[in-house]
């Protein structure tokens, strides 16, 4: 009888109970996500949030909210804070460790060491990427491309290759959200001993690509032209003396064409000049 009654609900009943059910199914859902990134972060960084919904709204993008106000706020304010939270941290770390090394110096390790390459690493070597709530159809291609792209520089590729910047946001966030729950400088700082291993020392620091092949050109009196086709093809040329010596192609950002095609023609000068490699990327 019962189950006959309920045949004859009315269709805006129906409706409701049905909406219940999904709504029930999130929740759900999204307890177990945050239970379980609750218990990664603890594993990961030894650090247990008194409040974990600084957490939630960590690993949350702002297009996870699009037409949802009811949701948490979304990782850019804790990635503002993790931003600043880093700067310091290098800063300190290379000022005590490096006594002799001058400012220009300790400015670009600095920046090496948190660039979004560097914490893109940094968020795959944790599979925090896996945690990010997002709407963005692209970002898992991305991710993978990089994934693949870093096997060939298993320390940092100097700007030869592109960093989903969602990757590295997420680590910025989390350092912040670390630091906002422990209201310790302290405590984040030491996290992050661990957390941003292997750093880039002195030794291992390499100067961007673009930089190199202007130096070689400007000592050795060569006359270095850029011709950009990034509009057209994706691709940036190189040519010194009125030849051409270098190329590099990306569509998806200027930049790392650049700096692809910069890489080329100064492995190729040097072996025009019979220098041979002095710089090899790690």
């Amino acid at each position: 009888m019962d189950d006959q009654r309920e045949l004859f609900l009315p269709l805006q009943q129906l409706s409701l109970d049905n909406h219940r059910f999904v709504e029930d199914e999130e929740k759900l859902d999204e307890k177990s996500w945050k239970n379980n990134l609750v218990e990664k972060i603890k594993e990961i960084t030894g650090y247990e949030f008194r409040n974990p919904n600084l957490l939630r709204q960590a690993f949350t993008h702002y297009s996870y909210l699009d037409g949802d106000k009811t949701c948490t706020a979304s990782y850019e304010r804790l990635e503002y804070m993790g931003d600043a939270v880093l700067s310091f941290f290098m800063a300190k770390e290379h000022f005590m460790k490096y006594p002799d090394l001058p400012p220009g110096q300790l400015t670009k390790l600095r920046a090496a060491n948190v660039d979004n390459e560097k914490l893109a690493r940094v968020a795959l070597k944790y599979e925090l990427h896996k945690f990010l709530r997002h709407k963005k159809p692209l970002l898992g291609g991305q991710i993978k491309e990089f994934e693949e792209a870093i096997v060939n520089y298993p320390l940092h590729s100097s700007g030869l290759i592109d960093a989903p910047k969602a990757l590295a946001d997420v680590v910025e966030s989390m350092v912040g959200a670390i630091y906002i729950d422990s209201n310790s400088i302290d405590t984040t700082c030491k996290i992050l001993e661990n957390l941003l291993q292997p750093m880039i020392t002195p030794s291992i620091l390499h100067a961007h690509p673009v930089t190199m092949l202007y130096e070689i050109c400007q000592k050795n009196k060569v006359k270095l032209e850029t011709k950009d086709l990034w509009e057209e093809t994706g691709e940036i040329v190189f040519v010194v003396d009125g030849e051409f010596v270098g190329h590099g192609k990306f569509r998806a950002k200027r930049q790392v064409a650049k700096f692809r095609a910069a890489y080329d023609a100064y492995h190729k000068i040097l072996r025009k000049l019979n220098l041979g490699p002095k710089h090899d990327y790690d």
